[in-house]
């Protein structure tokens, strides 16, 4: 493992692309800590403390949100508007046309889920600065600013904030290693680790949670851990056989090979498109602050870890597992391609029935797999409200971690090993070659 972290320095590329991505998460990390004017951050956190769907917003916005900073909405604007755009490009034609015209297609979508974003910021910020009015502890307001000033100030604050955490993302994905919008994701909930371990500790040093309750935990979130890691690199192998070609005196082809089929082909994208839709409610819910039903749908009914918030969450981690899946795996694209080649699967007719094939595969493999997902993002509530378990141990901020900690691994991977280094998943010593 040391030798490998070497050979990373070794590569000038991947070098540059690392040290860019921890340069652009720094640069967040710090917008993060700027106040917006006219809060009070003591009693904002104070008044949040016991609002669990507000502390899982805080948990996406990597703690900007309880502390009122400019990066408050977090990234989720722009998540909800990337899930609107595919939604629609299912069934709008000229988003369909996009999308099969290539990257210029692509740059397109891109655009108008920027122009989404700043819409769907300036509503969130709106929502949000109008029920920051409204918060007061023991007679003290969050605000202490003139309502007809703070709140077109704060929408301005939370929607530029916005936009250049979503440019943050790009630059990190275009010039840097990783996705990084679930890199800054990520960095947000991996922040707050510390401050967990330490509440955790206190929790057992005073008395509040005996030693071997801490230990069970401990072992459960291990194992919840080598289970995502299992789960998300779990494949289904399906037999490919290329026949033998003779050109001239050299023959081509002849192998047997396999196409790797993941239990979890969308990666986290269905965790957070899910998480994103559940915060839905509670910002519709800031627009309305004086009516009694919707206030009490979110704050009974949709709170985090009741009955139809966890069948709810689940339910869509499901369909976003399938959804997205079906947007990153074209089994027709496949079949045709091996076609094209000469492949074809044994005792499978190339083609349609190739296609069929793989289609009907994908499908039952994703299901398990997305049903996984949505387990260990909703029973981890059982013991937040049984155990009172530290928020950061819930699932989704787990699955989130580990799946992004993964993914940004195999791109390195992959990065060392076209440079003929051994990757992070392998065993075995450098094969040392020169650069």
């Amino acid at each position: 493992m040391l030798d490998t972290f070497k050979s990373i320095f070794k590569v000038e590329e991947l070098r540059k692309r690392i040290l860019f991505t921890c340069a652009i998460l720094v640069v967040y990390r710090i917008g993060g800590h700027i106040p917006t004017p006219g809060i009070d951050g003591s009693v904002l956190a104070a008044a949040l403390s016991t609002n669990s769907i507000f502390g899982l917003l805080d948990l996406f916005a990597g703690g900007a949100f309880a502390k009122a900073t400019i990066f408050a909405l977090g990234i989720m604007p722009y998540i909800s508007a990337s899930i609107m755009l595919q939604l629609l490009g299912a069934v709008v034609p000229y988003l369909q046309r996009l999308q099969r015209e290539g990257e210029e297609g692509r740059r397109k979508i891109t655009q108008y889920t920027r122009y989404l974003t700043v819409a769907i910021a300036a509503m969130q910020g709106w929502a949000t600065a109008g029920f920051l009015t409204t918060i007061n502890l023991n007679g003290i307001p969050a605000v202490h600013m003139d309502t007809s000033g703070f709140i077109p100030l704060t929408v301005l604050t939370f929607t530029c904030g916005c936009i250049f955490i979503m440019w943050l993302g790009e630059q990190i994905t275009e010039k840097g290693i990783g996705n990084g919008i679930s890199l800054i994701i990520f960095i947000g909930i991996i922040a707050r680790f510390p401050d967990a371990v330490w509440e955790e500790a206190q929790m057992v040093w005073y008395g509040s949670r005996s030693f071997m309750l801490e230990v069970v935990m401990v072992a459960m979130m291990v194992l919840v851990i080598a289970a995502v890691i299992l789960v998300t690199r779990a494949q289904r192998k399906v037999p490919v056989q290329y026949p033998r070609r003779v050109v001239g005196r050299k023959v081509f082809g002849g192998a047997a090979t396999h196409l790797p089929l993941s239990v979890n082909s969308a990666g986290v994208i269905p965790i957070i498109f899910a998480q994103s839709i559940m915060f839905l409610p509670s910002t519709v819910a800031q627009l309305f602050p004086n009516t009694d039903w919707m206030q009490n749908l979110v704050a009974v009914w949709l709170a985090p870890g009741g009955l139809w918030y966890s069948v709810i969450y689940g339910m869509i981690i499901i369909f976003f597992g399938y959804f997205y899946t079906a947007i990153v795996f074209n089994p027709m694209e496949i079949a045709d391609n091996m076609r094209r080649n000469g492949g074809y699967i044994p005792g499978i007719r190339p083609g349609r029935n190739t296609s069929e094939y793989i289609e009907r595969i994908l499908t039952r493999i994703t299901l398990p797999g997305a049903i996984f997902f949505a387990m260990i993002a909703i029973l981890p509530w059982i013991l937040i409200s049984r155990a009172n378990v530290n928020f950061f141990f819930g699932g989704t901020g787990l699955l989130i971690v580990v799946g992004v900690a993964l993914d940004t691994l195999q791109q390195i991977e992959s990065h060392l090993l076209m440079r003929h280094y051994d990757g992070f998943m392998k065993k075995g010593k450098i094969r040392g070659r020169s650069m």
